[in-house]
């Protein structure tokens, strides 16, 4: 009774209406939202400050000096943020300070002086007809060695689609004037028959070993039907290296001597990228215009034999021809 009658005077000087019939609790809660300070004492400043104070301490304790400094510091980029500026104090000053951004040369500036030479000599934005790029591109070789001369067309297909991923063989009247190695995997039936039409290679189980050393001595690799499975391990070794044999490319036959002759004769495969580019070695510059003229008339005309029905647009787009480290030449596509 005593600490109710206690609780009854301190709701009087409160100027709460209770009695001796309210219980203890309801006493003490009508004294405590007495006591509480209304919204309007709560948001007054220095009601605010003394409460995140006082929280401030007891969620962190007392506050080193550097710990004020880096809240200091924290306040200053919050309130540049709100007037728009977002950079760090100084970082301004040290961008106008620097120096102008340096000049980057165009590329042809960036090339040697011997392929700078070659480059004046090739007209830019000129479409020259097949014999003249040809002319000029045994002119415009900047190596001392007998550069090879390429040529690449880029195709109006989607090499996505099976029907228009182009790939086939053809052969060059003068060559590609490489040594081309000739391995042969066949029975040792057929060993003398490859040895004679010219091939580098000839073997079946000893040449299984020398591809297990991964001794890749040779450009093309012919190949009997029954003899591709044994090959089958080998994909990812002579794959990626364009080594495996394919029926598509004549290098998987029965005719092991007819390929041999073939391919030693300069038969090439060419097939187109994803970007849908076709490219092919055509010759050397010794080679001369005309020798290089009738080889790439042949490719030509074994290109546009393989062109799908189903392209409706232009099948060749552009035609380049260069020399191994030389200025591209942009060809005719009507004259080609």
């Amino acid at each position: 009774m005593a600490r109710k009658a206690e609780l009854l005077e301190k709701a009087h000087d409160l100027g709460l209406s209770l009695t001796e019939r309210n219980t203890i609790a309801e006493i003490e809660a009508a004294i405590a939202e007495a006591k509480a300070p209304s919204e309007e004492e709560l948001a007054a400043p220095e009601v605010v400050e003394t409460v995140a104070k006082e929280q401030g301490a007891a969620k962190a304790g007392k506050r080193s000096a550097k710990a004020l400094r880096e809240a200091e510091e924290k306040a200053e980029k919050e309130l540049r943020k709100l007037e728009g500026d977002t950079s760090p104090q100084g970082e301004n000053e040290a961008t106008e300070k620097k120096g102008p951004k340096p000049v980057v040369r165009p590329r042809i500036e960036r090339r040697g002086k011997k392929y700078q030479a070659a480059a004046k000599l090739v007209e830019k934005g000129k479409l020259y007809s097949l014999a003249e790029a040809l002319e000029l591109a045994t002119k415009t070789s900047p190596t001392t060695f007998d550069a090879s001369v390429e040529v690449h067309v880029r195709l109006g297909v989607d090499p996505r689609q099976a029907d228009q991923n182009i790939r086939a063989t053809v052969s060059l009247p003068h060559g590609t004037g490489k040594n081309v190695r000739v391995a042969v995997f066949a029975p040792e039936d057929l060993h003398a028959a490859a040895k004679e039409a010219g091939a580098d290679i000839v073997g079946d189980e000893e040449f299984i070993k020398q591809l297990e050393k991964e001794q890749l001595d040779f450009d093309v690799l012919i190949a009997t039907p029954q003899y591709m499975p044994k090959l089958g391990k080998f994909a990812r070794l002579l794959g990626p290296r364009g080594l495996m044999p394919n029926p598509k490319s004549g290098t998987v036959t029965t005719d092991i001597a007819k390929a041999v002759t073939e391919s030693k004769a300069g038969k090439v495969e060419y097939r187109v990228d994803k970007q849908a580019i076709v490219h092919l070695a055509a010759g050397k510059v010794s080679f001369g215009g005309e020798k290089l003229a009738e080889n790439l008339t042949t490719f030509f005309a074994s290109l546009q034999a393989q062109k799908p029905s189903s392209i409706k647009g232009a099948y060749i787009k552009s035609i380049a021809i260069t020399t191994t480290m030389g200025p591209s030449i942009a060809v005719e596509v009507q004259n080609a």
